[in-house]
């Protein structure tokens, strides 16, 4: 199998841990998004108990904290990226209602209707768009909010290459539209839709690569399981500067409706 149309899936999860811990961001985003975001989401208390699922290292989590003075749950399914993140929230003094946890987003830990907003910035693909939506509702309360960034076609109609790249990365990739459609069909009101900015991938992600690639090469020297690995983070920068009019990160707020 070629660098070209191996995905990152089909890498050893303590290699992607080990690169993707050196980054404040394991996907595109940055605080202004995440902050934009925030701003179509009220009633918001003190008690409020929100969960950031697929948290990864928290970069997002912990720009929530610092505007958010409820609970706030940060879940991965990678123990490196959990004790980055409770590391975190020590440092930045908000242990006392801020927690990562271990676990998986297939089941989650959390009651029936006990959540006030579920936020999950490019990692609800993990277990597709369309059934976190369903599943992940019933934590909600109704009236309770969801925000998640997604991988989105801006065009019914792209170049082969870029457009074979995803379907063997990520085949539910679909357009805003339909996007909404399910968010729609899941039973929440769409509440807001907005494309990430092109400096959330080249300035927060790309960028921070650079050096994380530059650290990720010296540990692994000589390991082509590794070097393939970062191969493919190469690989996916130039697709995106040579394709990036036809997709990118999308986010998307809901409200949970009564059915």
């Amino acid at each position: 199998m070629s660098n070209e149309n191996k995905t990152i899936h089909e890498f050893e999860l303590n290699l992607i841990c080990d690169f993707f811990s050196n980054m404040e961001r394991q996907g595109p985003g940055s605080p202004e998004v995440t902050l934009k975001a925030l701003s179509f989401i009220d009633n918001l208390t003190d008690k409020s108990f929100i969960a950031d699922i697929g948290c990864g290292t928290g970069g997002q989590t912990m720009v929530l904290a610092q505007y958010i003075q409820g609970r706030i749950t940060g879940l991965d399914f990678l123990p490196g990226f959990i004790n980055i993140f409770n590391r975190n929230t020590r440092q930045l003094g908000l242990q006392d209602r801020v927690e990562g946890i271990v676990g998986s987003m297939d089941e989650l830990p959390f009651q029936n209707e006990e959540l006030d907003l579920i936020w999950s910035e490019g990692a609800i693909y993990n277990i597709g768009f369309e059934r976190g939506l369903n599943e992940w509702r019933k934590y909600l309360k109704t009236g309770g909010y969801i925000a998640v960034s997604e991988s989105s076609w801006f065009t019914d109609e792209r170049p082969a290459e870029i457009n074979d790249f995803w379907m063997n990365a990520y085949p539910e990739i679909d357009t805003i539209p339909n996007q909404v459609a399910k968010i729609h069909k899941a039973g929440y009101l769409p509440v807001a839709t907005f494309i990430l900015p092109e400096n959330c991938w080249t300035e927060h992600y790309f960028a921070l690569k650079i050096p994380a690639q530059e650290i990720f090469l010296n540990k692994y020297a000589g390991n082509k399981i590794a070097e393939e690995f970062n191969e493919l983070q190469s690989i996916e920068v130039e697709l995106y500067r040579k394709y990036k009019e036809f997709y990118g990160y999308v986010f998307f707020i809901a409200k949970k409706i009564k059915q």
